[in-house]
Parts: C-alpha cells; sequence; structure tokens
C-alpha cells in the first residue's frame, strides 16, 4: 500500500485539506513541515508520534524540515482554559539549541527557527503584508479562539494564529514548503496558512492532521505519575520508558504500537491477536517498548532496561550504578538524614516499619533487604560508606516495597 494508506491504516490522518493530497503523498516529492515551539529543552513522548510521521513521508520520498519556534515560542498559543506563562528570551533560545540537537540526533531533520524572520520586522509591515489578510470573523469562529472567548483571551494569544499563518507562508517562500504536518489541535492554523498564501500569491498548498494520542480516559498520553515522558534518555531513563510502555493499557496498546512504532501491518495483526487470546505474555507491550526505545536510544539502551527490570525483580540491585538507582527509584517514598543509623531506626525512619518493634519483627523475619543484600541482624548499620554512590541506599520490605534514604 502507498503511504497515504498506511498512515490511514495506522489511524494517523485526521483532517485533510484537498482530496489531491493522497495522490501527492503517494507519489512522493513534496517538501513539508512539522513545527513545535521551545516551551522546553527536550521533546516528549507526546511529539514522537507526529515526528515519526514525518520520518515516515522522508522514507516515503518528502523531504522533511523541523520548525522550532523561537519567534512564536515568546507568544505561545493558546491553551483550551488558560494563557500560557511568558518565558524570557535567555530561556527560549537555550530550549532552542536544545530541541535542535535532539531533533537533528534522532531524527536527522533538517532544523530552522521562525525567530529568523519575526527579529526585524516592524509593525507596521506586519499588519499591511499579512494582518490584512486575515478577517476577524474568521479568525473568532476557530475553534481554539471560539472557546476562550467567554473566559477572555488576549490579543498576544488571538494573533498567534497569524503568525503560524506566516511560518507557512514564509517556508512556501523561502525554502519550497508546500505541505504541513500537524497534531489535529493545530487544524486552524493550518488551514490559515494555506489562505494566507493563497490570497498573498495563488499557490495553493496543503496540509492534514493527525489524532491526538490518548488513554482509554480521553486524556493526553504521555505522562507517568504526573511527570512528561521525555525523549531525553537524562530527563527519562530507558529503565523508565520501559516501564512506562510495558504497563500500557491493554486496550491501547496497539494503537500505540500503530502510532509509534515502525512494525508492519502483519506483525501489528499477529501482535494484536496475542494480545487478544493471551494477555498475559505482554508480547505487544515488550515490542512496544523495544521498539522506542531502541529508536531513540539503541540496542544497548534497551538491553540496559531489560537488565535494570530484571534486576529489579529479582531484588539483586548491588550491581545497579548510582544513576540507574536515582532514575529507578525516583518515585518511591525518600528521607534524607545526615548520619548512620542502626537498620531498625532506618526502618522507621524511612516508613518501612510503623515502630522499633515492628522494624526489629521484619528483620527476624527475613524481610529486609538493605542495596540487595539480605539483613537478619538488628545491629546492622545503614551508612553512607556503603550507600550507592556514597549518596542512596535502597531498602526493601517484603516482594515490592521499596525506600529510600538519601545521604546528606
Amino acid at each position: 500500500m502507498g503511504i497515504y494508506e498506511e498512515l490511514e491504516w495506522r489511524g494517523l490522518i485526521k483532517d485533510v485539506s484537498s482530496p489531491d493530497l493522497k495522490e501527492k503523498l503517494n507519489k512522493g516529492g513534496m517538501t513539508f513541515y512539522i513545527g513545535t515551539d521551545p516551551t522546553g529543552d527536550s521533546l516528549h513522548i507526546g511529539h514522537f508520534s507526529s515526528f515519526l510521521i514525518s520520518k515516515r513521508l522522508k522514507e516515503a520520498g518528502h523531504h522533511p524540515i523541523l520548525l522550532v519556534g523561537g519567534g512564536t515560542g515568546l507568544i505561545g498559543d493558546p491553551k483550551p482554559n488558560a494563557e500560557r506563562p511568558m518565558i524570557t528570551y535567555e530561556q527560549v533560545e537555550h530550549n532552542f539549541n536544545c530541541l535542535k540537537k535532539q531533533a537533528e540526533d534522532i531524527f536527522g531533520f533538517e532544523v530552522v527557527n521562525n525567530y529568523d524572520w519575526y527579529k526585524d520586522m516592524n509593525f507596521i509591515d506586519y499588519l499591511r503584508d499579512y494582518g490584512k489578510y486575515f478577517n476577524v470573523g474568521y479568525m473568532l469562529n476557530k475553534d481554539i479562539i471560539r472557546r476562550r472567548l467567554d473566559e477572555g483571551i488576549t490579543y498576544a494569544e488571538f494573533s498567534y494564529m497569524i503568525l503560524q499563518a506566516m511560518d507557512f507562508y514564509v517556508l512556501h517562500r523561502d525554502h519550497g514548503v508546500n505541505l504541513q504536518v500537524a497534531g489535529q489541535d493545530q487544524w486552524g492554523n493550518i488551514t490559515a496558512g494555506i489562505e494566507l498564501t493563497r490570497r498573498k500569491c495563488g499557490d495553493e498548498l496543503y496540509g492534514f492532521t493527525m489524532p491526538l494520542l490518548t488513554k482509554s480516559d480521553g486524556t493526553k498520553f504521555g505522562k507517568s505519575e504526573g511527570k512528561a515522558i521525555w525523549l531525553d534518555r537524562e530527563k527519562t531513563s530507558p529503565y523508565e520508558l520501559y516501564q512506562f510502555f510495558i504497563n500500557s493499557e491493554d486496550e491501547k496498546v496497539i494503537d500505540y504500537l500503530k502510532f509509534l512504532t515502525f512494525l508492519p501491518k502483519d506483525e501489528i495483526e499477529r501482535l494484536a491477536e496475542s494480545n487478544r487470546t493471551e494477555p498475559h505474555k505482554r508480547e505487544a507491550h515488550k515490542a512496544l517498548a523495544r521498539e522506542v526505545i531502541t529508536f531513540l536510544h539503541g540496542e544497548d539502551a534497551y538491553k540496559e532496561a531489560l537488565d535494570v527490570s530484571q534486576m529489579l525483580f529479582s531484588g539483586q540491585i548491588r550491581d545497579l550504578s548510582y544513576d540507574q538507582v536515582k532514575s529507578c527509584f525516583s518515585n518511591v517514598p525518600s528521607v534524607d538524614v545526615d548520619e548512620d543509623l542502626m537498620i531498625l531506626n532506618a526502618l522507621v525512619k524511612c516508613g518501612a516499619a510503623s515502630s522499633n518493634r515492628e522494624a526489629r519483627q521484619f528483620v527476624k523475619g527475613g524481610s529486609v533487604m538493605v542495596n540487595g543484600e539480605k539483613v537478619t541482624d538488628e545491629k546492622f548499620v545503614v551508612s553512607k560508606e556503603h550507600a550507592f554512590g556514597n549518596k542512596v541506599t535502597v531498602i526493601r520490605r517484603g516482594k515490592k516495597k521499596y525506600f529510600v534514604i538519601n545521604h546528606k
């Protein structure tokens, strides 16, 4: 099947600007762009599916450009219910440089910055050359604007649509871009850019959107324990990625395989059958974790994630590095101490036991491990000297309950 049909099968096409786009995508040769504002210094898993569409289109013979909005990022696109906090010029520049390197390293995209064409534009030129092409009624009819009118929307946010339309036009004029790809929440901005270009120079541009990746309850996919899942391994380790994907919802894992991997149709269908008939094997979840981690960080990172998971499952954590311990146990109960502690006091201090008496029962019963070693002597001392990196002691009580002591 052609690239258009593959994207359809994967559920990656929602809105299309023209019926002609199917033939154009299957033929190849378009120059397209996908954009993101530098609101952070790393992409997250929510960006990943749309960036993978760009990779798929590139392999089908199209040329991708990534726009990182150093200009639009200084304004911020309208959120559904509130204005985004503005960030400093310095932070935007830092974030741009980080995202540029990340996109080049992971995806191999050409990266441009819309600050380059906004920085020298004056207000009169903005109004004469672009503002006059936008009817206020047309702008008010856009979904995100309409939803914000009752609560209030600033002029800066209201103008964001014009800026993004300008991006499409400038990229067409200077880079030959004739297609924009984005998430479904950007449909209004895409059509604004198509209309602006038609009115300014008569050329026809194209666009399509993809559905947002969501959990079964409709919330956005890409957070665990309230934290974003980042593509930067310093922010989200391969182990954390593995745990995130291996614990994906059974009813959504096949969608995630279609969105986030390059596995072919027959293999995904096989995994769907396994997920339906033998869910306990978690084949689909394991394949999802393997494909994403390997794509982002390589085979060694995936093997590391498997090894760390196995060590944690068995309780044999002695060979973990300090950095691995930090990422593995970032969400378990922890306490800071500035002195050595007897094991009974340590268990009470970190919350593993409610009293010295209960702590003694746990120790004598053989249910306590410190840094992967079983402790049965109530005179055992938890010290900085034997901690991971001389900073972190990991206590396990029973089979699954972990606690962390941070040594100061």
